[in-house]
């Protein structure tokens, strides 16, 4: 079966084109907010590539695209910058070890509370507790972090 990025959307005339360069016209909205691009049945019908693109009974290719697909691609092409491969490595070291220590050191893996609000306190009590473990290290090593000043002298 042929898959989504055999078909080649053509932005100008909002359509999709097969691997025989038929168009696959908008068609709807569906629930989940998907464009449909549905082909025409009696294009398909004599198609000699139909078996390898749909077993569909009306002979008609359906394909779907997100009405935000546009601003995806486009993030998904700033993701592979070198500026921002940079940033992600340095998000492993800072941010994403962070909720990895909650999670294997605090016990946030699970919970024992049944509602959102206790469960939200015992979050914050836990990054409250992490955080005041950094403020120790920081303490025990000399150095004073820049609120330090603000709140005792």
């Amino acid at each position: 079966m042929f898959r989504k990025n055999e078909f080649v959307y053509d932005e100008f005339f909002d359509c999709y084109l097969c691997p025989q360069n038929q168009p696959l016209h908008f068609s709807t909205i569906n629930r989940k907010g998907s464009r449909e691009y549905k082909s025409t049945p009696s294009i398909c019908q004599d198609c000699p590539l139909r078996p390898q693109c749909t077993i569909s009974k009306s002979c008609q290719k359906v394909v779907t695209r997100h009405i935000w697909q546009d601003y995806l691609d486009q993030v998904e092409h700033l993701r592979h910058t070198e500026i921002n491969r940079q940033i992600y490595k340095r998000r492993k070291e800072t941010i994403e070890r962070v909720f990895a220590d909650a999670k294997e050191k605090h016990g946030l893996r699970w919970t024992n509370y049944r509602s959102l609000e206790k469960v939200a306190v015992h979050t914050m009590l836990t990054f409250a507790a992490i955080n005041l473990k950094k403020l120790a290290t920081w303490l025990d090593k000399g150095r004073k972090p820049f609120f330090f000043f603000a709140i005792f002298e």
